[in-house]
């Protein structure tokens, strides 16, 4: 817990604003800093005189950080703005702790101006703080105080009368009363330690409250660092890391396996962090006596579960086969274990047993595996435990680190209002929590498959030899869906080595694969007297060689993972149709679309799909027709390039260009749900070509 906060306030910056722009500025720095709070954790809340709209009367209005949302990118519109004089006289309805859950409901009664944004459940705790402007942080720092068993001592030890110290209370109207009653009481405090969950601070002014927020958060982290330096962390390492590429490759071998274990719900994504913190606390003695703990603050186990599995992996003995061979038990048990914890815990109202899987793998040596439903889940989820882990470093050396009781966990992990908040969770979209490999991804068809996967919720990992047109690609990608879901690998498809450490790759990244796109391709034109034997063995080396070896590696991820999936061969007319000039290229079609039903018989019984998409014509962004290919074609069919696209319009029955979003459309219902019970078809999307007819 080392380093120091840098104060970001620009004063000259924020002198033009108004106290709400002054709020969400003071929110973003906040939140731009992982040591001052996790990811959606926190709140941040301004008082603030507005126009009534209807009476035009000067009112004081609370913004407040809404349900949801992450101070680090809340935008104006992630507030909520609520009438502080109606928030008072909720205080006269109260019907006492039993059913503060009720005051959630009139939240929506005291909105200011119509604004839509939901009021969090910490909306009380910022309304009756006597200030003006209120913080509530989750630090690492703070929060290893809080979790310690002593923490009220330690916090008075370090702060003094500056901040004060509650017990623990689950968030709601309760809590807001209780820390209205100690501002009351104690009028010098500038802020107050809540036990096991986080950090309030309070002030009259924006940039004060800022400053505050820094100081006393700083000072924890000054403390811890004098209190341990010379103390090993969770009783000192007993495990020694693999290096790098050995701990990607063991996890390469886990993650599809277990991801296929807990994937009976729904399809999980995968994430693995390795970073140092992570290492530290894998590889130490106390590391599972401290996991089984659970985490404290209540942000850290709704993420991640109230504790993690501990995969039994040695790494001085590398005894991946046998891990492998125990997994289905281990995690049979863990599931087994957390059905227990929720009947003893269960209520007569409690939502019923949800996804009993853990969300945390820990692996000495190797580093951390993370699942969820998708990947910026599966990564936030990562990101929060080791905020769990850099709590239990701290706690554990200065005091005893101590989880929450089961049951307040239990209580907050099946509250009935969290509950609604999952309810009112959008239907996943048709691809939700599907992995998907795209070869030949910087091409025409290959992007807008890949786009076309992303829109419908996928995560998608870009393969293409051109590292230039890849990049870019990506680059385009991840501007318009996000760059959790998206990453990229140059690959050689005749490459054996390079088709492995690229599926490698995407399973370390995203968990597994599900869906493989077979795209890459060249085209080559020559009759066939003139046609090499190079080019004949290019054409095919990439379009029948460079199918079969991707497609070999899918199966080998697709099989461990034991959920079926979807592979889709982009093929060609010519594979079906013969052309003039162009025997290399449409024989290595041919063998591809032969491929296909190949692998479509072996991969049934495991639930391996195997279909082929044939275009003809696709000249928009396709590489293939540019250079000498279109030059090629051009000539052989007796016209210039500007022609050739009409030519082939007219060429088809339906009289009609087909562009890359055509095959993109087929490729998505082959690896669709929508095609659950085919396997073994070719779809041409030609605008028709009644020699390409299958049958």
């Amino acid at each position: 817990m080392s380093n120091r906060l840098v104060n970001q306030w620009d004063a000259a910056k924020a002198s033009k604003m108004g106290e709400a722009d002054k709020l969400l500025y003071r929110s973003n720095l906040l939140g731009s800093d992982k040591r001052i709070t996790n990811y959606g954790g926190g709140n941040t809340s301004a008082k603030v005189i507005e126009t009534d709209p209807l009476t035009g009367d000067a009112v004081e209005v609370l913004w407040v950080k809404g349900s949801g949302g992450d101070v680090g990118s809340i935008k104006m519109d992630g507030f909520a703005t609520l009438y502080m004089d109606k928030l008072r006289a909720l205080k006269g309805i109260y019907k006492g702790v039993e059913m503060e859950d009720e005051m959630v409901g009139l939240l929506p009664h005291c909105t200011f101006n119509l604004n839509p944004r939901a009021a969090s459940i910490d909306t009380p705790l910022h309304a009756y703080v006597p200030r003006k402007h209120v913080d509530h942080m989750h630090p690492d720092a703070i929060i290893a105080i809080a979790a310690s068993k002593n923490s009220r001592a330690l916090t008075e030890q370090i702060f003094g009368k500056d901040i004060g110290w509650l017990p623990w209370k689950r968030p709601g109207y309760e809590l807001g009363l209780w820390l209205e009653n100690y501002c009351l009481e104690n009028p010098e405090a500038k802020g107050v330690v809540l036990e096991s969950h986080g950090l309030f601070t309070w002030a009259d002014d924006a940039r004060d409250c800022y400053e505050l927020t820094l100081e006393i958060i700083q000072k924890a982290m000054d403390w811890f660092d004098g209190q341990t330096k010379d103390i090993p962390a969770f009783g000192g390492a007993v495990h020694e890391s693999l290096g790098a590429e050995a701990r990607r490759a063991v996890a390469a071998r886990l993650m599809p396996a277990i991801r296929g274990m807990i994937s009976g719900q729904h399809h999980m994504v995968g994430h693995f962090d390795d970073r140092e913190a992570v290492l530290d606390f894998v590889n130490a003695r106390d590391m599972a006596a401290l996991a089984a703990l659970g985490t404290s603050c209540p942000d850290h186990f709704l993420r991640t579960k109230i504790r993690p599995l501990v995969v039994g992996f040695d790494p001085a003995q590398n005894n991946i086969d046998a891990v492998m061979e125990g997994l289905p038990a281990q995690i049979a048990a863990y599931r087994d274990d957390y059905a227990a914890y929720y009947d003893r815990c269960k209520h007569a109202n409690s939502p019923a047993l949800r996804d009993p899987n853990a969300v945390v793998y820990l692996v000495p040596g190797v580093g951390m595996l993370t699942f969820a439903k998708d990947k910026a889940t599966a990564r936030v989820s990562a990101e929060f435990y080791v905020n769990a882990i850099n709590v239990m470093r701290g706690s554990s050396a200065v005091s005893e680190y101590c989880g929450l009781p089961e049951q307040e966990a239990f209580d907050i992990e099946y509250w009935l209002l969290e509950e609604a908040k999952l309810q009112r969770m959008p239907k996943p979209k048709a691809l939700a929590g599907r992995v998907a490999l795209v070869t030949g991804a910087a091409g025409g068809i290959g992007s807008a498959t890949a786009a076309r996967y992303l829109q419908e919720g996928a995560c998608v990992m870009l393969a293409d030899i051109d590292a230039t047109a890849l990049e870019r690609t990506r680059e385009d990608l991840a501007t318009r869906f996000g760059r959790d879901v998206l990453r990229s690998v140059q690959m050689n498809v005749t490459d054996e080595a390079a088709v492995a450490a690229a599926f490698a790759q995407t399973v370390v990244d995203f968990g597994g694969v599900d869906i493989l796109v077979s795209n890459a391709g060249i085209a080559s034109s020559a009759p066939i007297e003139e046609t090499s034997l190079a080019l004949w063995n290019k054409n095919m080396d990439i379009l029948s060689t460079g199918y079969f070896l991707v497609s070999r590696e899918a199966f080998k991820v697709m099989r461990a993972q034991n959920i079926g999936g979807s592979i889709v061969f982009v093929a060609s007319k010519n594979g079906l149709a013969a052309s003039p000039n162009a025997a290399a290229y449409c024989t290595a079609k041919a063998a591809e679309i032969h491929l296909a039903r190949c692998l479509a018989l072996e991969g049934a019984e495991a639930g391996i799909r195997v279909n082929v998409v044939n275009p003809d014509a696709v000249l928009r962004g396709s590489k293939i027709w540019s250079g000498e290919w279109l030059d090629q074609r051009a000539s052989t069919y007796k016209t210039d390039k500007d022609g050739l696209e009409e030519m082939y319009r007219q060429r088809s029955m339906l009289k009609r260009s087909v562009y890359p979003e055509d095959i993109a459309e087929a490729a998505y219902f082959l690896a669709s749900d929508l095609s659950a019970k085919s396997t073994g078809n070719i779809i041409n999307v030609d605008a028709g070509n009644k020699e390409a007819f299958t049958r």
